[in-house]
């Protein structure tokens, strides 16, 4: 098998995820390229397609939302994405295991015993005769089930049911409770019946790959993906990576030169770049681990220089003024100060269009 160089992956994967240069695709052919965005934040995960699309509006992500063509659903790693219509009745199915193991393993114990045909239709019942906040669930579940816990029984429902979260929640220059229907209420489209993890793999590689069975299983949640990669058979190439770890890709996605010019990119928190490898070594370096974040913890907003973590960044805003912070992990070159600083002034420009001014601070490393 060819070895990649990290480098290499590293260009490979940027190339996918539409971060060496702002594509041209529209925002439903984005999503699905993309297989989602994470948004479990309200807003911040616009800021992800503003860096990958030329041009993008957030009108344009909103009104998906708004006309339901897209939505904001649990689905790999039983967490929020946003992700088209098409692709939450044919994804939230195929990760319903991976949302059961992560919920029983926190409130199992609350569901011992407990009738989940009954449960499931009364919350049926509830968030499809108008939608319904997570405390608001759970209080009126507990009503008809007394003496079991109410955070349990929303958490039950969440598990048995696939909610959607519904707008205003979620639309740019909005706010609204976090409050839930089901997909079959929202989008008046049943499940997929005919979901495979095959098709699962060949997504996860066109927009991630290369990449190990750690890194697909890392992604989605699911375990024993390397059957999947067996039995794709020719439909995939292998490589090995420099420490002789097996990687699958597609015979036909891009692999650029790993001298590839990677230009300033700003990521958001909880981009899906930094969260959907077993091995993430190839964008978070090590200066990374040494601002005290973890694989686990809270993730940063970050910024890209020469395609791997390079500085952290955040705005704040007081009275008509908003202020991009910048804190790098290691000195920069002065060209890479000067594409930071002309990157963030459009940042700023396309997140706080309502101020008057526009500010750039940085912090030390």
């Amino acid at each position: 098998m060819a070895v990649l160089t990290l480098r290499e992956l590293n260009r490979a994967t940027l190339a996918r995820q539409l971060l060496l240069g702002r594509s041209d695709m529209g925002v439903v052919a984005a999503l699905e390229h993309l297989v989602g965005l994470q948004a479990q934040t309200p807003h911040s995960w616009y800021v992800g397609l503003w860096s990958r699309l030329a041009g993008f509006q957030a009108e344009q992500a909103a009104d998906l939302l708004l006309g339901r063509d897209a939505v904001r659903i649990a689905v790999m790693r039983s967490t929020i994405h946003f992700v088209t219509a098409r692709d939450a009745v044919w994804l939230r199915p195929l990760v319903q295991v991976v949302i059961e193991r992560s919920t029983n393993g926190a409130f199992g114990k609350h569901l011992r015993d407990i009738d989940r045909e009954a449960l499931t239709k009364d919350g049926r019942e509830l968030v499809e005769s108008a939608p319904r906040t997570p405390s608001e669930l759970g209080t009126l579940l507990a009503e008809r089930w007394p003496g079991r816990d109410p955070a349990a029984l929303y958490q039950a429902i969440r598990m048995w049911l696939p909610l959607v979260q519904v707008p205003p929640r979620g639309v740019w220059g909005r706010s609204g409770a976090t409050s839930h229907t089901t997909t079959d209420a929202w989008l008046g489209r049943p499940l997929a019946t005919d979901a495979t993890p095959d098709e699962l793999v060949l997504r996860y590689l066109a927009a991630f790959g290369p990449a190990s069975v750690k890194d697909i299983q890392t992604w989605c949640g699911l375990t024993r993906l390397a059957e999947v990669t067996t039995r794709l058979g020719d439909r995939l190439i292998r490589f090995r990576d420099e420490q002789g770890q097996e990687l699958f890709d597609l015979p036909d996605a891009p692999r650029p030169p790993a001298d590839t010019p990677a230009p300033i990119r700003f990521l958001y928190d909880y981009d899906n770049l930094l969260l959907s490898h077993a091995d993430r070594t190839r964008f978070i370096t090590p200066e990374y681990f040494h601002q005290g974040f973890t694989d686990n913890g809270p993730m940063p907003s970050i910024i890209l220089v020469d395609g791997s973590t390079g500085a952290h960044w955040r705005i704040t805003r007081q009275r008509r003024t908003a202020t991009l912070h910048i804190k790098p992990f290691t000195p920069l070159a002065p060209a890479d100060v000067a594409a930071i600083e002309e990157e963030g002034a459009r940042l700023l420009t396309f997140t706080e269009p309502r101020t008057t001014t526009h500010d750039i601070q940085w912090l030390p490393h």
